[in-house]
């Protein structure tokens, strides 16, 4: 176990996104003294899906509750082995691993949140204490158990005025009069790349946005999308694959247009949700992060109906700063230190999330 009395701190933390391109591997120490927390990374590394992995965390959804069972277990003990490879040969071995893991279902609104990649096996292929299941705690509570890494925008990023995530759902987060608010806005990387897939050209992702500059904006579809009834939602609020596939998707199915316009079009709707939540001081800086950062034209169009600053960081944060930022959790909740809060999910209070795994039993507590 870690000293609890430490100014620093080594830990991994793991990340596998809604837009399944890979296993987020990243390596921290965290220090602390009078002027807050502060974080390096040693390493970091991303791990592509193979086939068989993306469509054993796909077919997950609709799986039965043994394939579950099996995919937890399995996906755990192939995180385990990873980061067992990750940290060979480091000279400063983690002393705790945070893993977000997959998630397959997150329905909070029902109470139901999962996310794949057991940390009990994490825990046990590693022999470093583990903490994984981040989100059943506040949903537990009544909260929307997302966005999570807001507690990390204000204790490690709290510099800038917004902390944007272009992921496979984008989410922002910022602070006003002393607490901190967070939202998902809109799916981003999770729809671009299953329009890219369709136009059976062998892309994965339209890189630099190339495909989507050359279609055209319906603004009959650009209008249908933006008055989805998600958009009309105050307050706490998240999105996850259900609602996509529930209530984006068929909007995009009912339309005759050809997939480069949907594409083109697509992608003024994530613009325009994205600045309609941002700040029209041109004053405002906006840290961006996420696979989505390098799509140049996504951020183009961004930027042309917001007048905010947006910061693009160096590479490693682009890619790993929700791993770095679920490592810190991680800590946090080790630490018992408040890593949830309930401004951003609007559980009854703020709470403590996360299970440890030390060997065979968890230790949870709020």
């Amino acid at each position: 176990m870690i000293p609890k009395d430490r100014q620093y701190y080594y830990v991994v933390g793991v990340m596998s996104g809604s837009s399944l391109d890979g296993l987020d591997l990243a390596h921290c120490r965290f220090d602390h003294d009078s002027a807050g927390w502060h974080y390096d990374v040693l390493n970091a590394l991303t791990i592509p899906y193979d086939p068989y992995w993306k469509e054993q965390l796909m077919h997950a959804m609709t799986a039965d509750e043994e394939f579950l069972r099996d995919v937890d277990r399995t996906f755990g003990q192939f995180i385990g082995g990873h980061i067992n490879d990750f940290i060979s040969g480091s000279r400063h071995l983690p002393e705790l691993i945070a893993s977000h893991g997959h998630t397959i279902f997150h329905q909070p609104d029902k109470g139901i949140t999962l996310q794949a990649g057991s940390g009990k096996e994490i825990a046990q292929a590693t022999g470093i204490s583990t903490v994984s299941d981040f989100r059943k705690t506040d949903v537990a509570l009544g909260g929307q158990g997302a966005p999570l890494v807001p507690v990390g925008d204000e204790l490690l990023f709290g510099e800038y005025d917004y902390c944007l995530n272009l992921g496979g759902i984008c989410n922002v987060s910022y602070s006003r009069h002393g607490a901190r608010y967070a939202f998902d806005i809109a799916p981003c990387n999770m729809i671009l790349n299953h329009l890219i897939c369709r136009l059976a050209d062998g892309k994965e992702m339209d890189q630099d946005g190339r495909t989507g500059r050359k279609g055209n904006i319906s603004h009959e579809l650009l209008a249908s999308l933006n008055s989805l009834p998600y958009y009309s939602i105050t307050g706490p609020r998240s999105l996850g694959r259900e609602w996509f596939n529930a209530a984006f998707l068929p909007v995009i199915s009912s339309c005759s247009l050809s997939f480069k316009d949907i594409l083109r079009t697509v992608y003024e709707h994530i613009a325009v949700q994205v600045a309609r939540n941002l700040s029209d001081n041109s004053a405002e800086r906006v840290l961006v992060t996420g696979g989505g950062t390098y799509n140049t034209f996504l951020i183009e169009l961004i930027k042309k109906y917001t007048p905010c600053k947006l910061v693009i960081p160096d590479t490693l944060l682009v890619k790993f700063k929700e791993a770095i930022v679920f490592a810190f959790l991680g800590l946090l909740r080790y630490l018992g230190i408040i890593n949830c809060y309930a401004t951003v999910t609007g559980a009854r209070q703020d709470s403590l999330c996360g299970t440890i795994y030390v060997s065979r039993e968890p230790e949870e507590g709020y």
